[in-house]
């Protein structure tokens, strides 16, 4: 995430605490940079007991993390639950845009909150109103900018970092190849989208969304029961063919930071071949969420944070993963061949209070890829830290 861990280590040594970072390849070393920088140059397997040294000679009373679904981060959360030392994961916001989250011990299906509605209402019940929440910026051209250094930085250091292996199953130099076919493309996938959004705000059928989620994602791999993002696209159109009403349509929206490797409008494509809905399936390569989803008769998801979107807007939501807001009362339970012809609307009374508890005990205001952002992230992030109630911004 860029300069986030840097602009952290900063704050908190401003204000008096120790502060030391592990880096594990270039990437993380170009973009920490400050005192308190710890090569680790090992092995997986030789990992744990390194990083018991390192907590027990640094005097380490807390951990934080980007994520908890890296295989080095795996073994930080076991090491630091046994030793009893807190771990604090920052990930993208449950709810977005303008929050991310900051969970204590694991987020997504690695999360303690309770998934009962009950205790969502009572506990809500006995909080103050959230304080004023604003917008803050994001650049996506900051966010290309930054991965794409941190990838260059990553690449040519592999020499120094021998042990060292991306979580992510490309190698950058594939990624990048992947982007810049994408890129290539823009104008042409930007009109395709527009054409189709044009066509869907004119036609009265209803349809569903089903938007894909990142193939390297670790939500993917260990949050449900699919290998990869094929084999959900298989099983949605499949029970879309097979249940959904006559008339009926699906609109698969891509990720907005796919990297272009796999080309999924082909996929989608083969798939609604296979099952006899070509007619039926249309393909969104590009464009903004939100007034796709606002029309749409339901969401299908795997566990993306495009289902807490929906559900803010009172659009129904079916999960086939492990998610934090797969809640009774708040998405459909019956299954997803059920959802088709019974797509039921989330209770506004529990999804407020899920929304007010998650404020509370999980998010934070700000983002990753603006300066006034990230300002905001560390500000709310040391107040967490120090047990300090949200700041006004």
């Amino acid at each position: 995430m860029g300069p986030l861990f840097r602009r952290l280590g900063q704050g908190l040594t401003k204000a008096g605490h120790a502060v030391h970072k592990v880096n594990f390849n270039g990437g993380d070393r170009f973009f920490w940079r400050l005192p308190g920088g710890i090569d680790y140059r090992g092995t997986l397997q030789e990992w744990p007991q390194a990083l018991e040294q390192i907590l027990a000679d640094k005097q380490i009373t807390d951990v934080v993390l980007f994520g908890d679904c890296r295989d080095h981060h795996m073994v930080a959360t076991r090491v630091c639950r046994e030793l009893r030392i807190p771990v604090h994961v920052f990930e993208e916001g449950y709810i977005r845009p303008d929050w991310v989250t900051f969970e204590r011990g694991g987020v997504n299906g690695h999360s303690s909150l309770s998934r009962d509605p009950e205790w969502y209402l009572e506990t809500a019940a006995s909080l103050p109103p959230v304080p004023e929440h604003r917008q803050v910026p994001s650049s996506f051209r900051r966010r290309a900018t930054e991965g794409l250094a941190y990838n260059v930085a990553d690449v040519l250091t592999r020499w120094h970092y021998s042990n060292w292996n991306n979580h992510r199953p490309w190698h950058p130099v594939v990624e990048g190849m992947g982007w810049w076919r994408k890129l290539r493309r823009r104008k042409e996938r930007d009109a395709e989208a527009a054409t189709l959004m044009v066509r869907l705000e004119a036609s009265s059928d209803p349809y569903f969304l089903f938007p894909l989620q990142l193939d390297s994602d670790a939500q993917i791999r260990l949050h449900s029961p699919f290998a990869g993002i094929a084999e959900a696209l298989k099983v949605v159109v499949a029970s879309f063919a097979a249940h959904a009403p006559t008339g009926t349509r699906l609109v698969v929206k891509e990720h907005p930071l796919d990297n272009g490797v796999r080309d999924w409008h082909q996929i989608t494509t083969d798939m609604a071949a296979r099952f006899g809905v070509t007619d039926r399936i249309d393909y969104l390569p590009s464009g903004d969420i939100v007034p796709v989803a606002r029309r749409s008769q339901g969401m299908v998801t795997i566990n993306s944070t495009s289902g807490t979107l929906g559900l803010s807007m009172g659009i129904p939501a079916v999960v086939l993963g492990t998610a934090i807001y797969d809640i009774a009362g708040i998405t459909c339970q019956d299954g997803l061949d059920a959802f088709w012809t019974n797509p039921e609307r989330p209770d506004e009374r529990i999804f407020a209070a899920f929304r007010r508890v998650l404020i509370e005990q999980c998010l934070i205001p700000g983002g990753f890829f603006s300066d006034e952002a990230l300002d905001l992230v560390v500000r709310h992030a040391i107040a967490r830290f120090e047990g300090r109630p949200m700041l006004p911004e």
